[in-house]
């Protein structure tokens, strides 16, 4: 059992920066699979970044080369540093682990076991 809780959203101009956190708790944490997704209103949840027990990273195109997904084990936190933001970029951002995922299942967010309750960011133009 994993509980995870974000924190650090918060309302930005366009360009400005922000740090996501996910705190986890209640397991072994560096074992599982970590993904950020988010969510606008009226759209579908899709998946920004992901990191894996061995610490493999991948980013969805829309973000890749402005957000940077890390995790400290040893705090059992998850981070996601986005640099450049857009107001594309608003959306309630939710981090997701997975003890059994693998990249090819990444993008569905159906696949994952734990969720947090999210935390919202919102981009100014």
């Amino acid at each position: 059992q994993v509980q995870l809780v974000e924190s650090g959203g918060g309302s930005v101009q366009a360009g400005g920066s922000l740090r996501l956190s996910c705190a986890a708790s209640g397991s072994t944490y560096s074992r599982y699979f970590m993904g950020w997704f988010r969510q606008a209103p009226g759209k579908e949840r899709e998946g920004v970044a992901w990191i894996s027990a061995a610490n493999n990273v991948r980013y969805a195109d829309s973000v890749k080369g402005r957000f940077l997904i890390s995790k400290d084990n040893a705090q059992n936190t998850l981070y996601l540093q986005m640099y450049s933001l857009k107001p594309d970029d608003t959306a309630m951002y939710y981090c997701a682990a997975d003890s059994q995922m693998t990249w090819l299942e990444v993008l569905n967010p159906d696949k994952y076991e734990y969720w947090g309750q999210g935390t919202q960011v919102t981009v100014s133009s």
